[in-house]
């Protein structure tokens, strides 16, 4: 395999416990700090050349995110080290419990190309805050943004410990073929399903961060504006590649009716009267992804937008009405500037509709009455959940992020990611002394006995009491 040398060579700086110190930690943490300060320019660059990423939407959904989340790690990862006490009973009172946060080992961290800097160092900064090696792999679809990840990042990071594989389908099945410690992927459900396969041959954990049709109800009581505002904003940022956009809005036919002069003066208002000219739109990715996305135009009618021009990978801001839950559109997640709308009859059917298919990455409720946006919150189920806004909730360091389901496993964010890249073991240290107190758990067994270590070991109900 031509990535067993380069496994068991970090498995080796693993088993050094090289990584393990909080003060290399913490250096090479600071590390990242400084790419992201020394490369803005040329990470601005490669995301422009490779889907017309706008600046704006980098600083902030690239550079700022990845900021925050190492500015969150750095503030606190000694007290996240710390080894957690926890309860004893009566038996083990003498004793320390604890549980020791501690490195899985050789991580693999497969990320898509959407956000290429944020959902590599995302979690980056987790398995490293953690004390693992990590291997890196960049999609290939964002060509540029990967090329730089492969020639710079090395220069930040320790060689011993830290390095990026690059290449397409065949490479990434062959490094795959090897045994991790800890394997994280954020991509396709498809693709998620082929890697945790992958995993289960090595017995791997693994966290799959997917994506899905992430749902939107609007309700007959809103600001209309600011909701197609919000909703604009969400959905045609970076152009609709990214995992917790709105897919589709549910609405009543109502409702839809006062929304799409609003979700029009959005659009104008954002991207100007012909957004192909704007300089805050992006592109998709590649042609093969710009020919999957166009052809979903098919369904329903075009209500607002719908224009592309295939040279330059560009789809309109496009709202579709009159579409059916069989329709194309409605059976994938979207992944582009598309905004499909379904009429449903009131709350209760949107909800219906939500609970009839896979669990989204995300929920959306716009409603001025906070019992609608509880009832949706309460009888639903998601990864995350938004009120009366779209993508917001994924800016919080301080709040989990991760699907169910079909929409993925695990979690990750600030002190979510320290975690799900620690093994927490459990532990506990006795001493030599006190022979006498053990003696009732020792054969010969008797009912005596047996009360004994039931009354010093059991864990009692509040306000239950034990008579000895």
């Amino acid at each position: 395999n031509p990535y067993a040398g380069l496994v068991s060579h970090l498995r080796a700086s693993w088993l050094s416990r090289k990584t393990w110190p909080r003060e290399y930690r913490m250096a090479q943490l600071e590390a990242l700090v400084h790419f992201l300060d020394e490369k803005k320019q040329e990470i601005l660059e490669a995301t422009a050349a490779d889907m017309g990423k706008p600046p704006f939407e980098v600083e902030l959904s690239e550079l700022l995110l990845c900021k925050n989340e190492l500015h969150e790690t750095l503030n606190n990862l000694s007290q996240w080290m710390k080894d957690k006490q926890v309860d004893r009973p009566l038996a083990t009172r003498l004793d320390s419990a604890f549980i020791r946060k501690e490195p899985y080992g050789v991580v693999l961290i497969m990320a898509p190309w959407n956000y290429p800097i944020y959902l590599i160092l995302g979690p980056l900064i987790g398995a490293i805050a953690a004390g693992n090696c990590v291997i890196i792999k960049p999609s290939e679809i964002a060509k540029n943004t990967e090329r730089l990840v492969a020639e710079a990042l090395p220069h930040y990071l320790d060689k011993d410990c830290f390095a990026v594989v690059t290449g397409g389908v065949q490479e990434t099945t062959r490094l795959l073929e090897n045994k991790f410690d800890y394997i994280f992927y954020t991509g396709s459900s498809s693709v998620g399903r082929i890697v945790m396969t992958a995993a289960a041959k090595h017995l791997t954990p693994v966290t799959l961060e997917l994506g899905g049709k992430n749902p939107c109800y609007v309700s007959d009581t809103c600001d209309v504006v600011n909701v197609a505002r919000r909703v604009v904003w969400g959905r045609f940022f970076n152009a609709g590649q990214t995992c917790i956009a709105p897919d589709y809005l549910l609405c009543t036919l109502e409702m839809q009716e006062k929304l799409l002069p609003a979700l029009q003066e959005a659009i104008t208002e954002f991207y100007g009267p012909n957004p192909q000219e704007s300089p805050d739109f992006g592109r998709i990715v590649g042609d093969k992804q710009f020919r999957r996305v166009r052809a979903l135009l098919c369904s329903g009618r075009v209500a607002i937008g719908g224009q592309t021009d295939e040279a330059e990978r560009y789809i309109a801001p496009t709202v579709l009405v009159e579409v059916q839950p069989s329709d194309p559109i409605m059976q994938e997640e979207i992944f582009g500037p598309i905004l499909p709308i379904i009429i449903v009859a009131n709350m209760d059917e949107a909800i219906d509709f939500i609970n009839s298919h896979e669990r989204p990455l995300a929920i959306y409720v716009f409603s001025s009455d906070d019992k609608v946006v509880n009832q949706v919150l309460e009888r639903t189920s998601s990864g995350g959940f938004c009120g009366n806004d779209t993508l917001m909730h994924v800016t919080l360091t301080s709040l989990p992020f991760g699907g169910i389901g079909n929409s993925g496993l695990g979690m990750y964010h600030g002190k979510f990611s320290f975690d799900t890249f620690s093994h927490c073991r459990g532990c506990l240290k006795r001493g030599m002394g006190r022979e006498t107190l053990n003696a009732p758990r020792y054969p010969p067994y008797s009912q005596k006995k047996f009360g004994i270590v039931q009354a010093t070991s059991k864990v009692a109900r509040k306000d239950d009491c034990t008579l000895l």
